[in-house]
């Protein structure tokens, strides 16, 4: 039979590119996997950035015992970021490129036929341009983060030797009579008139609903099951279906799947409908790493972040920016959650063939890994592709992605995930099934009231297009608080009153057929260095280390939790100054009620569809009590008045940043801002790209203040998204990324055309 053997414990770990061991390496560190080498720096804020370097992991295994002769070993890594190479016994057995999939080799001849193995492991996360992601805006942590296992069959077995899939797949599909056809397909390895096939499908019970067989040589079987029941977000029900590949009297190797049956699709007016029933998908985006481990997470740590997204009330959720945990996909199947999966060709395009085909391999392992699994339905193919602009190229290669998609997989909708800017006639809108939009409008620029005219503008021009909202969001910090909240102070107040509008949005235009916050869980970005905050995207609904849901989770718990709930927002702006302050309360119930020091000081019954209830009442000195009472819940908090809140509330420069940002393309500094764009020949201006402006320490020095006090973005060279900005000029960022404000261009070129180019 298969065996399956963790090898997660006794590791020898070096971050020296020690090379090759001799033999085990006791002058190594010793761990146990799943592990990271940037479960610390990759998000801890320091100056020299993280390490991104080639590593050594070294452990001894045994060689398995098969009872039948002509038995296979296979090494299986679950994951290593961003490529490796596996030895045993000092030969090498596999090369991988990716950091986010499953790969495998079979190292059957390299292994001792009696006693102990040395397997070496070689991971790196440093750049390669020919492995995606090339850059973006979060951490790419190295390691083997999600453990590695000894595979022992027999000869004759389910293949594992394609693209780290399992060797069976089934695919349910919905009959009109109300049961479902269960389309099995196995690949076998050896298969021989001896071996057969035997298929099984039980319900939830355990109990056998349908069963076959057929030989090895041609396993592809049909199975029809009545009455079959429908998976979906509120009945995530699910079938197990087993392939047993029998030797006469003899089970030599089984595979075990989990599936639901269901059927869905995407209409320009509908939105997502989900066994024929309009269903919008309203979600989270989700990073996997943890505060201080990074990505090397346990399987309970992926159910417990599959929880808290469900507990919210959230129905779908996009697995950013790479392939995910089979845990986390196994969550998402049991609880009931629609799943966007997709793969790292994310901000920077390289046009090179090599780093083509790294997407392609990338896509097919996520395809093959991962077909089971009933949550997903879409796999993306891009993020952001544009931010370094447009070529004949790109299309091309998303017209093979795609392709490729439809190929390996022709049941479930590609999707894509657009740039701000991508013009509606853009050649990329009709390669996808559907599309979605990364939008920040009052985070970046604009204001958050931009958001639903922009969305219903482009339905009306576009109405053959399925459209999707796949990011929008803000930085949120639980410590800074105050009464005014305004864009880019970083208060959690601003972030849950950006949310607050947004979640609105959503619930009035059901035919998006996709709404994903970005993001549910602050995730590391060495590179950033944002509201005082270095080092992580504090975008999160609940911080790195899963203990806080800020005020903004509570909006979408009220209006996606159909659970009644109450929530007093602002317990964390504990200390507060003024004659009146504003409590706000989130419920999705018909009525709240506020007690201040155990009296009834308001009520307000609920308008249809209102999640949000406001109340302004009196503080006396001192410590207050303030209790929210509905027909079935209750949530209290406790307020101190004082003179002066205290500093720690805002941000120390908030206030010159919210100027700035604000007012600065009325006037700047008292000065009328500087009239039309003029480029003089032989200065710098904003049409220079960023890489010509580093050139010029003082040229650098301009554009570097002013692109930190307009987008809160620390301008650093050779780190992080300096790759996706290097190649553009200011003037191409303003006018098409719309990250910038109104007036950035002729204030900056103002200041750049003093400058004298100095050519060598």
């Amino acid at each position: 039979m298969r065996n399956v053997i963790s090898l997660n414990a006794g590791w020898y770990f070096t971050k020296r590119n020690a090379g090759l061991p001799d033999g085990a390496p006791e002058d190594w560190e010793r761990v146990d996997l799943p592990h990271t080498w940037n479960a610390v720096d990759g998000h801890d804020g320091n100056r020299d950035g993280y390490y991104r370097g080639s590593c050594w992991y070294a452990r001894a295994f045994e060689t398995p015992r098969q009872p039948l002769p002509g038995g296979r070993v296979y090494v299986e890594v679950l994951a290593a970021g961003q490529q490796a190479t596996v030895f045993v016994n000092g030969q090498e057995a596999a090369y991988h490129e990716g950091g986010y999939s499953a790969f495998r080799a079979d190292v059957t001849d390299l292994c001792r036929a009696d006693g102990e193995n040395q397997l070496v492991i070689n991971c790196s996360n440093e750049y390669r341009d020919s492995v995606y992601p090339q850059t973006a805006d979060f951490t790419f942590y190295g390691g083997l983060y999600r453990g590695v296992n000894l595979i022992s069959v027999p000869a004759t077995h389910f293949d594992l030797d394609y693209y780290g899939g399992p060797g069976v797949t089934v695919t349910p599909v919905v009959a009109e009579d109300g049961g479902a056809l269960f389309c099995l397909r196995a690949w076998v390895t050896e298969p021989g008139p001896d071996y057969t096939v035997l298929y099984s499908v039980k319900d939830a019970w355990g109990r056998e609903v349908a069963c076959g067989a057929r030989p090895s040589e041609s396993p592809d079987l049909d199975l029809y099951v009545p009455r079959a029941r429908l998976w979906s977000p509120e009945d995530p029900y699910l079938y197990t279906v087993t392939a047993a590949l029998q030797y006469r009297n003899e089970a030599v190797d089984l595979v075990t799947v989990r599936s639901g049956v269901r059927s869905f699709r995407c209409d320009p007016r509908e939105g997502f409908i989900l066994n024929d029933i309009p269903t919008p998908l309203r979600g989270v985006s989700r990073h996997q790493d943890r505060l201080y481990r990074g990505n090397a997470l346990s399987e309970e740590d992926h159910w417990e972040d599959a929880q808290i997204i469900k507990d919210l009330g959230a129905n779908t959720v996009r697995l950013a920016h790479y392939q995910h945990s089979r845990h986390f996909y196994d969550a998402c199947d049991e609880l009931g959650l629609v799943v966007w999966a997709e793969i790292p060709f994310i901000s920077v395009f390289n046009p090179a063939p090599e780093a083509h085909r790294n997407c392609v391999s990338q896509l097919t392992e996520l395809i093959v890994q991962n077909y089971n699994h009933p949550s997903i339905c879409f796999w993306g193919i891009s993020n952001e592709i544009l931010i370094g602009g447009f070529s004949e190229k790109i299309v091309e290669n998303h017209l093979e992605l795609n392709a490729l998609a439809k190929k390996l997989d022709p049941t479930r909708l590609t999707t894509i995930a657009h740039l701000s800017n991508t013009p509606g006639d853009s050649p990329l809108q009709h390669i996808t099934d559907v599309i979605a939009y990364n939008h920040y409008m009052g985070w970046y620029g604009g204001k958050t009231e931009d958001n639903g005219p922009w969305l219903d503008k482009f339905h009306a021009e576009h109405p053959d297009l399925c459209l999707g909202l796949s990011e929008y969001g803000c930085e949120g910090i639980v410590t800074y608080h105050g009464p005014d909240p305004g864009c880019k102070d970083y208060s959690e107040e601003y972030q849950a009153q950006y949310h607050e509008h947004m979640a609105k949005v959503l619930s009035e235009r059901p035919w998006l057929w996709c709404g994903h916050v970005w993001n549910m869980f602050d995730f590391g970005a060495a590179a950033r260095d944002e509201g005082g905050v270095r080092g992580r995207n504090n975008k999160g609904l609940v911080t790195m280390d899963r203990r806080t849901k800020k005020d903004s989770y509570y909006i979408y718990k009220a209006y996606w939790n159909p659970e009644p709930m109450v929530h007093i927002c602002g317990k964390r702006y504990a200390q507060r100054a003024g004659e009146t302050t504003v409590v706000k309360v989130y419920s999705n119930e018909s009525h709240v009620t506020l007690y201040l020091n155990g009296e009834e000081c308001a009520r307000t019954d609920a308008a249809p569809g209102q999640r949000v209830f406001t109340f302004t009442v009196s503080l006396r000195e001192g410590m207050n009590t303030v209790a929210a009472r509905t027909p079935a819940r209750c949530d209290s908090t406790a307020f101190e008045k004082v003179e002066r809140e205290p500093e720690i509330y805002a941000l120390p420069d908030a206030s010159e940043r919210a100027r700035f940002t604000g007012n600065w393309f009325e006037k700047t500094g008292g000065q009328e801002l500087p009239g039309e764009l003029t480029f003089p020949e032989g200065r710098y201006s904003v049409r220079d790209t960023y890489e010509e402006l580093s050139r010029s320490p003082e040229a650098f020095a301009v554009i570097s203040k002013y692109m930190l006090l307009a987008t809160n973005f620390k301008l650093t060279k050779n780190e992080g998204n300096w790759f996706m900005l290097r190649s553009l000029t200011p003037e191409e960022l303003a006018l098409g990324k719309k990250l910038l404000p109104e007036g950035f261009l002729r204030v900056v070129n103002a200041e750049l055309t003093k400058i004298e180019k100095e050519y060598i």
